[in-house]
């Protein structure tokens, strides 16, 4: 292809050369790539909704047997929360959105916030933090979001979430912060996991772009959006 062919051609148009959708439906669009690759070829959303790996070895099986209410998943061992995403990439990610929510915020160089959002686990009897913070550049005052998440507590409480993910978020709360954007119509997640910020998005009727290197994961994301995914009120 020419200069010029190459000039004209769309970002769109480009990054499928490069990197073919994994999934592309009803508005929802997964790439199982690294998001460094993906990243410089998308347009602008008008929410960036995402959970980094924050760099403290959580994908090492920790999560085997922190959770003393009942016989915890064993998601085995990898490389991919060994180490934070570089600045340079969150700026990146920062600049295609007009509003961002990053979860782990605490753990990243990002700028000074009024409005940060806690959720809180209520977690009845293990090591995990009993709440997880994360970064926004909305104005106003702090928020925070109950959900329970630990154990079989979370089943007595009629979650519905299926968890195939060591470090998955809760459907309702990535609902929540959706909702926190009312005028939002697109969602872009470059750190998707198993897709909870693109079944949110789903839901609530929003396009929406996630970016995933693990292709198991992809695949169990598709899986969630395949099954249409019930709303089960204020848990989904």
């Amino acid at each position: 292809m020419t200069d010029t062919a190459l000039k004209n051609e769309g970002l769109a148009a480009r990054l499928d050369r490069l990197v073919s959708p994994f999934y592309d439906r009803d508005g929802i669009t997964i790439y199982n790539a690294d998001c460094r690759q993906v990243l410089p070829f998308l347009d602008r959303f008008d929410l960036l909704l995402t959970d980094p790996p924050y760099g403290i070895g959580e994908a090492r099986g920790k999560n085997k047997s922190r959770d003393n209410q009942a016989v915890a998943r064993d998601y085995g061992s990898a490389e991919w929360d060994d180490a934070p995403p570089d600045r340079w990439l969150l700026d990146q990610m920062r600049q295609l959105s007009e509003w961002q929510i990053v979860f782990g915020g605490n753990f990243f160089e990002l700028p000074p916030s009024p409005c940060w959002l806690v959720w809180h686990k209520k977690d009845c009897a293990s090591d995990f933090a009993d709440c997880e913070l994360a970064w926004t550049n909305r104005t106003g005052a702090v928020r925070y979001h109950r959900h329970l998440w630990s154990g079989y507590w979370q089943e007595d409480m009629g979650n519905k979430d299926v968890r195939v993910h060591p470090t998955q978020k809760p459907l309702s709360l990535m609902k929540w912060c959706c909702s926190l954007v009312p005028d939002a119509k697109s969602v872009l997640d470059p750190f998707m996991g198993s897709g909870t910020t693109l079944v949110a998005a789903k839901l609530l009727g929003l396009r929406a772009v996630g970016i995933e290197i693990n292709r198991e994961y992809c695949e169990a994301a598709v899986e969630r959006l395949r099954q249409g995914v019930l709303d089960f009120g204020s848990e989904g």
